[in-house]
């Protein structure tokens, strides 16, 4: 058995060979290879790329491999590098490049070579590789490997309807790959438009050792000679992957497991072209809840869409390495200097991971709450103004608010309803309600009349004047006065005062509520109704038709 030694960046690296095959395959001769797997030592040589296609977003899958490929690049002490894959001229747009680099940005993962920020491997960037192309095709023809093939697209779909009658597999029957020079000389004299094609052989197995699949093989007969480059002069994109990895000395490929097919392909050019083959790892596709692959029809899929949704960075981060990786232990939540000193390889799993909305918005909300509280104040007290409730940002209003309403954000956007909720009083509709006709039903309107009596007294507001101790003393004498207690006192104050069964505690909104209509930070358009104008709606509910069950028109606003 043969052995093929790698460059020095790879460090020794062997490819196993059946047996010795002639320099272009013209022989057609049965060979084996398979990469043998890195040893510690050359951990120091690693180099993994992200190479996307700026044909738009970044797609949770793609972000998943970027991070893969970012963590397994630091963990060894590696390099991180963005490639941009932009041979398809007419989808690829500078924009979506843009976008492509913000999203890895947002999300934390700094490329150490690329397109923006150089290196000694570059350009990085396809459509500025094209020279390199041709002389590696160039090279290529002249071993041998490749040959020109005048095949029209006519000829091309006749072999397929050939093999389709004979239930073969749709390869090309090499019907160039034995012409004379005198037959090549006929055709390019007369301008005939030709192809690169390599010569595969028809006899043979390509084996590798997946670094998360394990041995995965391939048999030669199932794949014709293919095209690497058009009739146009563009290299197609094995062609390229190939050049481009073996000449950015990528050591570790980690990608999505759509590309295994590819490998074949791959495998033979770089054998061809005498490049070491790097170690392969391929990823599990990102499902949805119904086990198909995830795709916009199941809603937001690219990093933007969740960024703009109000999502952390470092949520998205911390669920997307979930998504098929764990550290073996019950811990969930890591940051993403932490996944770096988790990560391994092999803690990959081979099967799909089902992407849960339900469960990424819920990480949010605990990375959200778990953020120094300046920070989350900050955060949520920008959005309130950005959005027009607050007139201010910050200040003594905002960071009460936050505090009192963190527990029911997970996103940031959800700031927005959690304090329009607070200013709200749908009192009517709540009246309206099942379970708030019970507590109507239970002498409310007694109550409500000796709550507008202690606001008229002076005696609710100078309560509130005093905080949380003047509180507190209130609600206990206002209970000792009308002999109720715990649920039968705090559920009717609740309605009466909040308009609502449910929300935070009803002390610290009410408190943070009275704040509210003094305070100067409320815009007008927020929508407050204030303790002045909840208590002018109670005055003026007919408490008797309600009993009667007669219907209510709601008002959350200042009538």
């Amino acid at each position: 058995m043969g052995s093929l030694v790698g460059s020095p960046w790879l460090g020794i690296r062997r490819i196993r060979v059946a047996q010795e095959v002639a320099p272009h395959f013209r022989g057609r001769r049965m060979f084996r290879v398979s990469a043998s797997s890195l040893t510690a030592a050359e951990s120091s040589s690693v180099r993994v790329r992200f190479a996307p296609s700026p044909t738009g977003n970044l797609h949770v899958g793609g972000a998943r491999t970027a991070l893969f490929n970012y963590l397994f690049a630091r963990s060894k002490g590696g390099k991180f590098i963005l490639r941009i894959e932009d041979t398809d001229l007419e989808r690829s747009t500078k924009d979506s490049e843009d976008a492509v680099l913000r999203d890895l940005t947002w999300l934390g993962l700094q490329w150490d070579e690329g397109p923006d920020v150089g290196g000694n491997y570059g350009p990085y960037r396809q459509s500025e590789r094209n020279a390199l192309y041709k002389q590696y095709a160039n090279k290529l023809v002249q071993s041998g490997h490749v040959y020109r093939c005048f095949c029209s697209n006519e000829e091309l779909e006749k072999m397929k309807e050939i093999a389709k009658l004979k239930q073969q597999p749709p390869v090309y029957t090499g019907k160039w790959s034995s012409a004379t020079d005198t037959e090549m000389q006929e055709e390019l004299a007369k301008g005939t438009p030709y192809t690169y094609r390599f010569r595969v052989p028809r006899e043979g197995i390509l084996k590798i050792d997946d670094l998360i699949r394990g041995e995965v093989s391939w048999n030669f007969n199932t794949l014709g000679d293919f095209v690497i480059m058009r009739s146009n002069g563009q290299p197609v994109y094995n062609f390229c992957v190939t050049v481009d990895d073996a000449t950015m000395a990528i050591s570790h490929v980690i990608r999505a497991e759509e590309h295994l097919p590819n490998t074949l392909r791959q495998a033979l050019i770089y054998k061809a072209l005498g490049f070491p083959m790097p170690q392969f790892a391929h990823v599990s596709l990102i499902l949805a809840p119904d086990k198909s692959k995830l795709s916009k029809r199941h809603g937001a899929t690219s990093v933007g869409q969740f960024k703009e949704m109000g999502y952390l960075p470092q949520a998205m981060v911390n669920y997307l390495a979930l998504l098929g990786w764990g550290d073996g232990t019950e811990n969930e939540f890591f940051t993403l200097d932490e996944l770096v000193n988790k990560f391994t390889i092999q803690r990959v799993n081979k099967s799909g991971a089902v992407f849960d909305s339900t469960k990424l918005r819920w990480m949010n909300g605990q990375h959200l709450r778990s953020l120094p509280s300046d920070n989350l104040t900050k955060l949520i007290g920008e959005r309130w103004k950005s959005i027009g409730m607050l007139m201010e940002s910050s200040g003594p209003f905002v960071e009460e608010a936050v505090q009192l309403l963190k527990d029911g954000i997970d996103l940031i956007t959800d700031a927005d309803k959690a304090l329009s909720n607070l200013f709200s009083y749908p009192i009517h509709a709540t009246l309206a309600s099942p379970e708030g006709k019970v507590v109507l039903e239970d002498k409310l309107s007694e109550i409500a009349t000796s709550l507008v009596a202690a606001y008229d007294s002076g005696e609710l507001n100078s309560a509130l004047e005093e905080g949380h101790s003047g509180w507190k003393k209130w609600v206990k004498n206002f209970g000792k006065s009308l002999n109720r207690k715990g649920k039968s006192l705090f559920m009717p104050l609740r309605i009466l005062l909040t308009g609502k069964l449910h929300g935070p505690d009803m002390g610290e909104g009410l408190l943070l509520l009275y704040k509210a209509g003094s305070c100067g930070v409320v815009s007008p358009q927020s929508g407050l109704v204030t303790l002045d104008d909840r208590i002018k709606l109670l005055r003026e509910i007919e408490w008797q038709s309600l009993n009667k069950d007669e219907p209510v028109l709601d008002s959350g606003v200042v009538v």
